[in-house]
């Protein structure tokens, strides 16, 4: 046994051989550098396994663009149904985890889980309580002057009227994905807790599109949640050379007859207005049959015919063979045109 144990002089030995060959090696490994200098100029580029990006640049962009034209679309359906001017701005398109996606709500939120037929599984559309309920309160009628924002669940006539809002942006998104994949939306079910959906794996991708809605001196965001599993098959498609914007061309002949052709068949509201008049409440209540309702309408003055809500014609009453009916006398001018139901 102690032949085998090494004396002092034999261990230095050895630390002193060893420290040699080290020094030796990074020699070598500098002189390598020196000779080959652009290995050190090789940019290295961290890679997250738990954030990979599935989704390429081309179909970023074209999602983006594909987006840029819905909100446009979305803004003016919005601001028709406030009667108020809304402003839609997409703010950014993005990749991230589901995870990240759902602890960056708010809780309570208005989370709708989304239907994309035929793609498969949910897609998610989160509405913002700040902008959400300034939306509610125009729609009930509130003026622009907007206290805070309420932290409790929607009630059942809130989630009524926020259907109203989802449907406007699903029909909107059709529109906007036409070009691509004709899609068939629904509303599955609405949630206020985020914490409660779950569409996919925590760590699945899912790519997020965020939109800043402006009502007056209000803000608040839009976001739709799209997993990656979901276009996952349609990915091709997302790209520049397939895809195709909204355009403004100027019609042509093949095209102005087409749809000529399609409004020929068309049916539309036609409405007389014999007379107007103002009455009270009272005596509105007390009309009974026989009664006759006095006007300053002259009997030999022409009637207003409205076409779809819009004054077009002038005509005289009669009747034709038993039945009552118009004679058309001539159009209106555009000073006449008016509302006929109208003051």
């Amino acid at each position: 046994m102690s032949n085998d144990v090494l004396n002092q002089n034999e261990v230095e030995s050895l630390l002193s051989a060893m420290e040699s060959k080290a020094a030796e090696a990074s020699t070598r490994a500098d002189a390598l550098v020196s000779t080959n200098p652009s290995r050190t100029r090789e940019k290295i580029t961290p890679y997250d396994f738990k954030r990979p990006e599935r989704v390429g640049k081309e179909q970023m962009r074209a999602l983006q663009s594909l987006h840029e034209g819905f909100g446009r679309t979305f803004g003016a359906a919005i601001s028709a149904l406030l009667r108020t001017i809304v402003e839609v701005k997409l703010t950014s398109v993005d990749q991230l985890t589901y995870s990240e996606f759902i602890f960056s709500l708010d809780n309570p939120t208005c989370l709708n889980l989304l239907t994309a037929q035929p793609l498969e599984g949910n897609l998610i559309l989160d509405i913002n309580p700040s902008i959400l309920y300034p939306i509610i309160n125009r729609l009930l009628g509130g003026g622009a002057d907007f206290g805070s924002v309420a932290r409790r669940p929607l009630t059942e006539i809130e989630l009524r009227l926020v259907g109203r809002i989802t449907d406007l942006f699903l029909k909107a998104l059709k529109r906007a994905w036409s070009n691509i994949l004709s899609l068939d939306f629904g509303v599955e079910r609405v949630e206020s807790n985020p914490q409660l959906v779950q569409i996919v794996p925590p760590n699945e991708v899912v790519v997020l599109i965020s939109f800043e809605l402006t009502l007056g001196d209000v803000r608040g965001m839009m976001n739709l949640c799209i997993p990656f599993n979901a276009i996952e098959r349609i990915a091709n498609r997302l790209s520049t050379n397939n895809w195709v914007a909204y355009t403004s061309a100027s019609p042509t002949n093949e095209s102005i007859k087409r749809v000529s052709s399609r409004l020929h068949g068309a049916t539309v509201e036609l409405v007389a207005t014999l007379a107007r008049s103002r009455i009270t409440t009272s005596d509105l209540l007390e009309l009974r049959v026989g009664d006759i309702i006095t006007t300053e309408h002259d009997v030999h003055a022409p009637m207003d015919v409205a076409v779809e809500g819009i004054v077009k014609f002038h005509a005289s009453p009669g009747a034709l063979k038993g039945q009552k009916a118009l004679q058309i006398e001539g159009p209106v001018t555009n000073m006449d045109g008016r509302d006929p139901h109208g003051p």
